[in-house]
């Protein structure tokens, strides 16, 4: 079920390692390139780094690599595959924002969502929590 697998790579205890670092790290480990392959966004707050691959790869297979690498054991970093979920939360939205409008762009295959269910607005954080039907489609 490698074609069920999730598109993107969990990093947890990214401190030890730069941004440029992980990057290179990852294009080494890979094979692939940076912006053109896959994408990597640092969440700082949780010390953790997601890496999204545009090219279809094994990434169960690229998770096994990870764990067994030199230096991803070095900087005690960890790889797993992202989970499915059915919740995602969108943040730094304008305050005009609809409901119905942030639906139908979550519910767009170009911007690899799908059916959504519910759109809970926060206007207080300029975000909103947006639940798809399911699985499929909260990249």
């Amino acid at each position: 079920d490698s074609a069920e697998a999730s598109p993107s790579v969990v990093f947890e205890n990214i401190e030890r390692c730069s941004p440029n670092c992980l990057q290179m790290l990852l294009e080494n480990i890979s094979g692939l390139t940076l912006d053109a392959d896959f994408t990597v966004e640092l969440i700082p707050e949780i010390n953790v780094a997601v890496a999204t691959f545009i090219k279809n790869i094994d990434t169960k297979k690229f998770v096994e690599k990870c764990s067994q690498h030199k230096r991803i054991r070095e900087f005690k970093m960890t790889a797993r595959l992202l989970e499915s979920t059915q919740t995602i939360k969108a943040e730094n939205l304008p305050d005009s924002i609809s409901t119905d409008y942030l639906t139908v762009y979550f519910e767009s295959t170009r911007n690899g969502g799908g059916p959504v269910s519910d759109v809970q607005l926060l206007p207080e954080e300029n975000s909103a929590i947006i639940t798809f039907c399911g699985h499929k489609g909260n990249t």
